[in-house]
């Protein structure tokens, strides 16, 4: 076999192979044994045609059949010897077959582009800070009250404690109802943080059967669009929230804490660490961007479209039944995460050049103790998932990931700033 592999790019490489016959012959005596059982010829059994004659009649075409496979089989045999890892699919760009004489090909890949590291340690970044308020506490506390509550029938509102239950019929600029526009028993909350000021607004005062009307603005993704609606309310139900006690508290954690003071103490804490880890990921967010900022080279399209892919794959694990929402265009969505997708893979890149410059692996006890961890939080046995995570690379490539991270931010240079008020 003579290879010669020819640089295209920095990430885009040629296989020029070409193989004696000598070495094709194996391959083709194979192909004959594989093919000699399906032939049917008069005078013969089925199977049993004598091979000098299925030579004869048919070997143009078994041979010719064959040379994919054998291309695939060397261009990987090619790819070892070299040393070489390619990413993604290869595409075969040549063949030149010549029966009795020998075979060459040509095969393009991508590879991984060689990085030389610029600055990634020092790198200047921000870190947002927040200290709980008592102000969240006590939203938290509202709100697993709400989660607890009951109600009775109202004929209307008078506080934000109430639901309203009504019709809503669309109108045009004129205030005229629009045909084929009416919803009936449409459900409004008057405390959810997610319902429209104006429509919130417009229900404070309402009472059963007295139609109101208001306008807002609606926002689907990047686009918006006004809207007129006339809202009669069929039922109103006022909400009864349960006093914060000893009680509702035990019945909240099914007895494991039995203390409103506690359960209060307890709450702060966890929202402490929710806070903390919200900022600890934009702080790696921040301090991965500074460093993908500081290196510029090229990123196979392959690695970017693989990553797409998982983008696609995220969305379907995320709806009901698995698959995209009916109209939804991929082919729009790919093209407009295309250019975050090439982020994600030069950051993947660099991450592992710079765990290779560091000597940052992952162990054995490392992962055992992942798996204790999780164990301990999932109640998934630890020997399962300590074989699930020896098994799966993605286990390892976090855990290394992690140990990145926690490199660069032990070295980076963090400035502490407020943190923009985010809803939970």
């Amino acid at each position: 076999m003579q290879v010669t592999i020819n640089e295209l790019s920095a990430i885009k490489q040629e296989a020029d192979i070409q193989l004696s016959m000598d070495e094709l012959q194996p391959h083709f005596v194979r192909a004959y044994e594989e093919f000699r059982p399906k032939v049917e010829l008069k005078g013969f059994r089925k199977g049993k045609v004598p091979m000098p004659m299925i030579r004869q009649l048919y070997g143009d075409a078994v041979e010719k059949d064959a040379l994919d496979t054998i291309a695939d089989e060397f261009y990987r045999k090619a790819m070892d010897e070299k040393q070489i890892h390619p990413v993604g699919r290869p595409t075969m760009v040549d063949m030149d077959f010549r029966r009795g004489e020998s075979f060459r090909f040509k095969i393009t890949y991508e590879i991984k582009p060689a990085i030389t590291l610029g600055k990634y340690k020092g790198v200047a970044a921000d870190k947002p800070v927040h200290a709980v308020t008592d102000a969240e506490v006590e939203a938290e506390i509202l709100s697993l009250r709400r989660a607890h509550s009951t109600r009775h029938p109202a004929e209307s509102v008078t506080d934000q404690e109430h639901m309203v239950t009504g019709d809503v019929q669309e109108l045009d600029d004129s205030g005229a109802p629009l045909i084929g526009k009416k919803t009936a028993g449409a459900t409004f909350s008057l405390f959810d943080e997610t319902l429209a000021p104006e429509i919130r607004a417009a229900l404070m005062h309402a009472t059963v059967g007295a139609t109101v009307r208001t306008r807002f603005e609606s926002k689907h993704g990047d686009h918006t669009h006004p809207v007129h609606i006339a809202i009669t309310p069929t039922a109103i139900e006022k909400v009864d929230l349960p006093a914060f006690d000893d009680a509702l508290v035990s019945t909240i954690t099914g007895g494991k804490v039995t203390s409103a003071e506690a359960f209060t103490a307890s709450l702060r804490t966890d929202l402490a660490r929710y806070w903390d880890d919200q900022s600890t990921a934009k702080l790696n967010d921040n301090i991965a961007r500074a460093v993908v900022d500081a290196h510029d080279f090229p990123v196979p399209d392959a690695l970017v479209d693989s990553i797409l892919d998982s983008f696609v794959e995220d969305l379907k694990v995320r709806s009901r039944d698995r698959k995209l929402r009916r109209g939804f265009d991929e082919t729009k969505f790919r093209e407009e995460s295309r250019s975050y997708a090439t982020w994600q893979a030069k950051w993947m890149l660099l991450k592992e050049k710079i765990a290779e410059a560091e000597s940052l692996a992952v162990s054995d006890a490392e992962i055992d103790a992942m798996a204790e961890s999780e164990a301990a939080s999932t109640g998934i046995a630890k020997d399962r998932l300590l074989a699930f995570y020896r098994s799966s690379s993605a286990s390892t490539e976090r855990l290394l990931s992690e140990k990145v991270m926690a490199l660069l931010r032990s070295k980076a240079k963090i400035t502490e700033k407020p943190a923009a008020d985010e809803p939970r």
